[in-house]
């Protein structure tokens, strides 16, 4: 199993929709200090159901969507989408050869899960990914 996409839209310090594409030889992500490094590891915990906002270095989930700047207003949600391949069936449940996990949160604390466009529960996520080695 390998990570195929990343799409992360509102979270931290992505405002617009980013998309990074992970091929299937060595991926690097390079940059300097306060680049955003750290938050693409932020996002793949957060989508993959991590509920503990300091884990996340925040203080509070909500501290997971943009908060805006002099020239950017803030963002009422963030959305991650995490797209694994599943051409060797990791996920015995899906007969599908891609998997799209995607979190939504809204500044008023509501979330969104979904897998492959399908809402789901915070248990479907923490369930599909049981015994997959990715936690």
């Amino acid at each position: 199993m390998r990570l195929k996409e990343l799409e992360i839209q509102g979270f931290k310090s992505f405002p617009d929709r980013t998309l990074l594409q992970f091929g299937s030889d060595c991926t690097a992500i390079v940059g300097p200090n306060g680049s955003g490094k750290s938050n693409i590891s932020d996002a793949i915990r957060w989508v993959m159901g991590e509920q503990n906002s300091r884990s996340l270095r925040g203080q509070k989930m909500e501290d997971v969507i943009f908060g805006g700047t002099e020239t950017r207003n803030q963002m009422g949600f963030a959305q991650v989408t995490l797209v694994l391949d599943n051409t060797e069936h990791i996920f015995p449940s899906m007969e599908e050869t891609e998997v799209a996990v995607t979190r939504r949160y809204y500044r008023s604390g509501e979330s969104e899960y979904s897998i492959n466009g399908q809402n789901v529960r915070l248990k479907d996520v923490y369930e599909l990914l049981l015994d997959t080695g990715i936690g």
